[in-house]
Formats: structure tokens, sequence, C-alpha cells
């Protein structure tokens, strides 16, 4: 994209490892946050996406008002690899958009908070890309006591997502989140000074 003198952050991670955390020491140091799950959610209500996936699925996915029964696509594309991959294809183009659009009606720097990142192709639209994982027993945890679901349903999830290792391979920078809340709001504070202070030089010299 062309956006001189912003610098657009990706942030991704497995679910659990504490991303709202290092997503808050970035709002506070001023960068705008786009939640892309939120854009995601905005998306799923849009009615060329629901056609679409209509016309795409033979499995009955609207609601008889013609809204998405999010409760049965969860439990769809949670246990079926191949259908996450075709729902994941029908919407990522729309949440792509919506997010592009975002981005230019934002002011400074950029955060997107994106679980996706990668499958959306969003990492493309990113200056750097900060990753934040945890022990898979730990993410678990707090996956219960956030959702409010079951160990069982917890694991599910993740077994669905991408491993750790994963996500450290494709970062510019990854935070380990293996100790105290402290010490992961320490390690986000540091991070997004540190990158505030290379978008600002960078403003600088253009």
């Amino acid at each position: 994209m062309n956006l001189p003198n912003i610098m657009i952050i990706g942030l991704t991670g497995q679910s659990g490892a504490g991303k709202s955390t290092v997503c808050k020491a970035f709002a506070e140091s001023g960068f705008t946050v786009i939640d892309c799950d939120k854009t995601a959610r905005k998306t799923a209500e849009n009615s060329r996406f629901l056609d679409e996936l209509s016309q795409r699925f033979s499995e009955k996915l609207l609601n008889p008002d013609g809204s998405l029964n999010r409760a049965a696509t969860a439990r769809l594309i949670f246990t079926d690899e191949e259908k996450r991959g075709l729902y994941q294809r029908i919407i990522f183009p729309y949440i792509i958009y919506e997010i592009m659009r975002e981005i230019r009606n934002a002011k400074g720097n950029v955060l997107l908070d994106a679980p996706t990142l990668f499958e959306a192709k969003l990492d493309m639209l990113c200056d750097k890309i900060v990753s934040v994982t945890a022990d898979l027993d730990k993410c678990a945890e707090r996956i219960i006591k956030r959702d409010k679901i079951t160990l069982e349903q917890a694991r599910e999830r993740l077994s669905s997502q991408h491993s750790a290792e994963f996500f450290k391979e494709r970062s510019d920078v990854n935070i380990e989140n293996g100790g105290t809340l402290e010490e992961l709001i320490s390690s986000a504070k540091r991070l997004t000074e540190k990158l505030r202070t290379e978008a600002d030089n960078e403003q600088i010299q253009t």
C-alpha cells in the first residue's frame, strides 16, 4: 500500500497467548489498533459474502432470516480443515477490502490485531510482524477462563491453529509469554517504544 509516513505492524499468535495485553500496550503507545476479528464479524454480515457462502457450501450455514449461523459455522470450521480453508478463501477478500479502508482512514501508525494474519495475506501490508506465543497448556487455561468453554473445546480450538514455531519463524519479533503478566506488559512496552522510535526516524528521513 502507498501510505507514506505510516508504520503498519501485524500482531498475531496463538489464541490465549496474551495478544490482548500486547495490543493494549500498542494502543497506549499511540498506535491506531484495527481489530481484525471485529472486522471479520462485521464482514460476516455483508450480504454479498452471505450470498457467496450460501452458493458454495452444501451445509446450511445461514439462519432463516439470511444471517450467518455463527454457532454452526464455528463447529464446522473448527472441526473440518477442508471446510475451514474454503470458508477462509471466501471471506478473506471481503475482510482485506474493509481493513484497507480502515488503514486509509487511520491516524498515525497502525497495529493490525490479526490472529489469521498469514491466512488472510495481511502480512503483505505490514512493515513488521510481531507474534505472541505461549505454552499450550497456559493458552488453554486462558481460553477456558476468557471464553467460558471446556478444556476439550479449548484444545480443539488450539489444534486448529498454527504452532508456536510457525509464528516464530514468520515474525520479525516474537514475545514468548512464559512469565508473569507484569513481565509481559514490560516486554510489550519496550517493544512499542522501540517500534515507535523507528517509525519516527523513518518519517524524519522521508
